[in-house]
């Protein structure tokens, strides 16, 4: 089939809906969760949605909500028990491997397609549906205006901790709110670029974009447009000559990055030469 003839296909075009959804959702997300230094916790995040989308093909149910309500326990588990910082990494690394550990177990009871098993990890984007996707849209709706309500003090807590704190602003409450937020983009990521892959679209856009601005609303827009064009453009690379989605997503989000540091850097070299 011509690639004109791909595009035309009801599953390909659902496809890039969603994915233009996710790249909206990751690109908004991803200078913050930067900011804040949490892209290992968005690793973490991405192991219990992988548990949870095991679970879901073991009950024999959807897998974008055995994977949303992984992510959302785990971003809970991150708030709730990661109480100081010191404590971050070590908490994230048990829950990773909680998270990994108990998806194996569930994938091996699972007598199902292999296929399903290693959509998981690696995204399997071409199987979304129209429920998946209704569930990714309002998900993704529910993320962006929770969101828009805690942005300002949010982003004050993200860049000073300790001032935000002294004015009242409710830090703690806020970072495990954000942490829910990332959960569920997390999981709506994840069948897209797959759990190992997941930071391809919710951290890379967005530190590419950072290092070309220090403006928070200009970081977001690119981040917003790199993570479109990784997300919409690795499936359109895909299509002709069937290679795998998240592949391509994450080969195209890393060039992304790379020119936007090599850009970064030039930029740099003649500020200090004025």
């Amino acid at each position: 089939m011509s690639f004109l003839d791909l595009l035309e296909l009801d599953f390909v075009q659902t496809a890039l809906i969603a994915a233009a959804v996710l790249g909206l959702v990751a690109g908004v997300l991803g200078p913050l969760v930067v900011t804040r230094k949490m892209a290992f916790a968005v690793h973490g995040t991405s192991e219990l949605a992988f548990t949870g989308g095991a679970a879901a093909l073991l009950l024999g149910v959807s897998v974008g909500y055995g994977a949303l309500a992984g992510s959302i326990i785990a971003a809970v588990l991150l708030g709730v028990l990661s109480r100081r910082e010191s404590d971050r990494d070590s908490v994230i690394g048990a829950i990773l491997a909680f998270g990994l550990g108990m998806g194996i177990l569930m994938l091996s009871l699972y007598k199902g397609r292999s296929k399903n098993k290693f959509g998981l990890l690696t995204g399997q984007i071409v199987g979304v549906d129209s429920t998946d996707l209704q569930l990714l849209v309002v998900s993704s709706v529910a993320v962006l205006v929770v969101l828009a309500f805690i942005y300002r003090p949010l982003f004050f807590s993200s860049v000073d901790p300790d001032v935000a704190v002294s004015r009242g602003v409710p830090v703690r409450g806020l970072s495990i709110v954000f942490a829910v937020l990332v959960g569920v983009a997390t999981a709506l990521s994840v069948q897209v670029v797959g759990a190992l892959l997941v930071l391809a679209l919710m951290i890379t856009p967005a530190a590419a974009a950072m290092r070309l601005t220090a403006s928070p609303l200009r970081a977001t827009v690119l981040s917003v447009v790199f993570a479109e064009v990784a997300a919409v453009g690795g499936i359109l690379l895909s299509l002709q000559p069937g290679l795998p989605v998240s592949a391509l997503v994450t080969a195209v989000s890393f060039v992304i990055y790379l020119v936007c540091r090599g850009v970064g850097a030039v930029r740099g070299s003649f500020a200090r030469v004025a």
